[in-house]
This record gives structure tokens, C-alpha cells and sequence, in this order.
């Protein structure tokens, strides 16, 4: 692995790139109302948005046409006035830009010498991978369709102070839990405009599992369902090859003093899977060596004490630092991780820290 760069933080003025890496879904012509509202949001933030080449092109054509998929990646890269780079949406198949990607050596070059911002989560765990085994420091959760474009009246405030975040750049911060949870949408029609998500006064808080003290270590992770299909080729056969011919698996003492942190998506993973999920990581020592592990909230809060009680098992097997319920991932509304940089775990207060600055000087 290279050396890990940082991007610089953004400023009023600043264009940032929308990219299509997995689903095409924002092109297609009903989301018109959420694009709009979207574009809208990023420009009351002072930023310009730029749509790169296919990223509008609709879900047939993305899904067809991995190579223009990554072509717009490399292109964000190569523009110089492109400050950073935003996930349109998650889906299933980004991994397919893998080969296009790491045979231009152009673009390898480009993400340590001209390094930008990316953001996204979900199936952008993919992206992430690649991207930090390049030497990228790189910032999970939030992405443009789920969060810019929420169809309430004003953008979430805790999505909006973690947005606010790239425009800092103080030596440490506090990623603070959320006092509101909210309810992901049945529907995403127009007619839901304006119509408040169905919100829920958090009551636990970020949850101890195990292990007290204060635990630092540099932040790796992303989504469950994500890791476990690239290990696995659960859902494409072809994938763990594809990663294997490109070395892009961790090996070794990678997971070192690594704090992970792991989310579960829409698919609601039952239990049983959720448990299968765990132990695939700790089989791939990804867990045994790490310093201490953070999981998201569930999505919608659907099989909450089940996997808190998998986790507690698993974490007093390992003896490992474990806190839950943290909002990162797909539950609603959610906050920003670094992968790759320091952080820090204060177990005795429920306090998560980012311990050094996020951007370059």
C-alpha cells in the first residue's frame, strides 16, 4: 500500500463531480424532482456542481457500460478544477470499473498527485478500497441521491453539519450521535415533496459492547454486505478475482491496529446471515488484529437486538473494544468516516473522535 495522501478541504466556489459508479438510477427522468433539489442544495452550500459525462445517462446504459463508468472517474481526476468527487448513488456491480481503472496508470498516478475529495458509501465501499490500497484518504457516507436530495422540505441538519465538515479542517473533531433517527422512505415519488421522514428521538445512544478505556487506531471499513460479496463472490463470480488479479486484497498485518467500522444496508440482512457476515471477517483475520470495531445503526432499527447480541458473543470472543448504534451507513440521517485516518474510541464516555486534521494543509 502507498503512501496515504490527503485531499485539500473544499471552499466556497469549489466544483465537485457527480459520478454514476454503480446504479444509473439518477438519470432516469422521474428523479427530475430529487436532481433538481439536489443541484440546489450544493449550490446554497457555494459549490458547483458538474455532472460528469454518463453519470445522467440512466440505468440501462450505466449498467452496460462499465468502461464509461470509470472514464468519468479518471476524468474527475484528471480535471484540476474538480475539488472533489460525490457517489451519485450505491447499487451492485462498481467493482466491474476495477479493470479499466488499474490498467490506466495515468489515472493511478493522478489519485496520489491530484487527489480529491470522494464521497459516497453503500456499494462505494468498492471504490473506497481501491482508491485507499492507492493511497487515498477517503471520507465514507453520504452520497448525492440519499442525502443531498431528501425530499423533506430542508436538507437533514445532522446530514448538513457532516456536509459542512469538508469545508473544515480543525486538528480534531467529535463524530457526535445524532439525537434524531429517522425512517427511510416506502416511496420516493414526487408526492413525497415536503413530507417529513417519520422521526424517532434516539434513546440508546452509542452502545458500549465491550471494552472500556480510550482506543485509537487508523479507521478502515465500509458496508457489511459489500466486504463479505468481495470476499466472497457471493453476488458476482468474477469479483474476488478481479480483485485478486489486481492485489487489491489487505494482506498481511493491514488490519494492524485498525479501528473497523461496518454498516448493514437496505437488504436487512437476517441474523443468521449478519452472524455468517462476522465470522467471514474473522476467518480473514480482518477482525483478530484490529484495534477495536465500530457497527452502524441498522437500518431502520430492523434486527437491532439480534445483532447486538451476536456482536456482544463475537466481541467477548476476541476481546474486542466494540461500539454500537453509531450513525454511519444506510440508516437515517448519517455521518462521515475517514478511511484511513486516525481515530480514537472513548469507551468510559461513548465519544468517537477523528484525532488529526481531515485535508492537507
Amino acid at each position: 500500500m502507498k503512501q496515504m495522501v490527503k485531499p485539500k478541504q473544499l471552499k466556497i466556489g469549489d466544483k465537485v463531480a457527480i459520478v454514476s459508479l454503480s446504479s444509473g438510477i439518477i438519470g432516469e427522468p422521474d428523479l427530475k424532482i430529487q436532481l433538481d433539489l439536489g443541484i440546489r442544495r450544493l449550490t446554497l452550500m457555494g459549490l458547483l456542481p458538474v455532472f460528469m459525462p454518463n453519470a445522467l445517462k440512466g440505468i440501462r446504459f450505466i449498467k452496460d457500460n462499465p468502461k464509461a463508468r470509470a472514464d468519468d472517474l479518471i476524468q474527475a481526476f484528471k480535471d484540476d478544477e474538480i475539488k472533489a468527487i460525490i457517489c451519485a448513488i450505491g447499487g451492485d456491480d462498481t467493482y466491474k470499473t476495477i479493470p479499466y481503472l488499474m490498467a490506466d496508470e495515468n489515472f493511478k498516478q493522478l489519485v496520489q498527485n491530484n487527489p480529491k475529495i470522494f464521497i459516497g458509501f453503500s456499494d462505494a465501499t468498492n471504490n473506497h478500497w481501491l482508491l485507499n490500497q492507492l493511497g487515498l484518504v477517503t471520507y465514507y457516507g453520504l452520497n448525492f441521491l440519499s442525502d443531498l436530495c431528501e425530499l423533506e422540505t430542508q436538507m437533514l441538519s445532522y446530514t448538513k453539519e457532516n456536509y459542512e465538515l469538508f469545508f473544515q479542517n480543525e486538528p480534531k473533531i467529535e463524530i457526535k450521535p445524532s439525537p434524531t433517527w429517522f425512517e427511510n422512505r416506502t416511496s420516493y415519488g414526487d408526492d413525497q415533496l415536503g413530507v417529513p421522514l417519520n422521526a424517532h428521538g434516539e434513546k440508546r445512544g452509542y452502545e458500549v459492547l465491550y471494552g472500556k478505556g480510550v482506543v485509537s487506531g487508523k479507521l478502515w471499513g465500509g458496508c457489511l454486505e459489500s466486504i463479505y460479496d468481495i470476499y466472497t463472490s457471493n453476488r458476482y463470480p468474477d469479483q474476488r478475482k478481479i480483485y485478486d488479479d489486481f492485489d487489491l486484497i489487505p494482506q498481511g498485518s493491514f488490519f494492524k491496529e485498525k479501528i473497523i467500522f461496518l454498516e448493514t444496508s437496505e437488504e436487512r440482512p437476517e441474523p443468521e446471515l449478519f452472524e455468517k457476515m462476522m465470522n467471514l471477517l474473522i476467518k480473514e483475520n480482518v477482525l483478530t488484529q484490529s484495534s477495536a470495531l465500530i457497527v452502524g445503526k441498522p437500518y431502520d432499527e430492523v434486527h437491532y437486538e439480534a445483532y447486538k447480541k451476536i456482536l456482544i458473543k463475537i466481541a467477548g470472543k476476541l476481546k474486542l473494544p466494540t461500539l454500537y448504534n453509531v450513525n454511519v451507513g444506510h440508516a437515517l440521517p448519517r455521518a462521515m468516516l475517514p478511511i484511513g485516518l486516525n481515530g480514537q474510541i472513548d469507551l468510559n464516555n461513548k465519544k468517537i473522535f477523528i484525532t488529526e486534521s481531515l485535508f492537507s494543509a
